[in-house]
């Protein structure tokens, strides 16, 4: 499950669920997010080379772009040792947060963006315990 960088479960939905209707974002307001977002990373890693998204980042490159204040990094220790996450989760961890901010378009890593990442790592809760 460490190579995955995005897992969750999704629990089945009653038929009135599916058929409830529901406002909704646009697909083309998101589409529009995340072109905006790849077009950040392709700055980013405009002069390195064979590197085009947030997902290919070496450790090096993870240190200079996902950096995190205190708080961040107080949060993103505590989940990793009370989970028992390796240093790979840790790593997409921090990579999944970085685009999350990307897609808001923000600068740096917020603690809301750590948070929402982390949220991804469901199955690490429950084959880590």
């Amino acid at each position: 499950m460490d190579r995955i960088d995005i897992h969750v479960e999704v629990p089945a939905m009653s038929y009135q669920e599916l058929a409830r209707d529901r406002e909704g974002e646009p697909s083309t307001a998101i589409a529009g997010r995340v072109k905006q977002a790849r077009e950040v990373q392709l700055e980013r890693f405009s002069r390195s080379r064979g590197v085009f998204c947030n997902a290919q980042m070496s450790t090096r490159m993870l240190r200079r772009h996902c950096a995190v204040d205190e708080a961040g990094r107080a949060h993103l220790e505590n989940v990793v040792d009370r989970l028992g996450m390796s240093a790979r989760a840790h790593d997409r961890i921090l990579k999944v947060a970085r685009t999350i901010a990307d897609l808001e378009g923000a600068a740096s890593i917020k603690p809301d963006h750590l948070s929402e990442a982390i949220q991804y790592r469901t199955l690490d809760r429950r084959y880590n315990k």
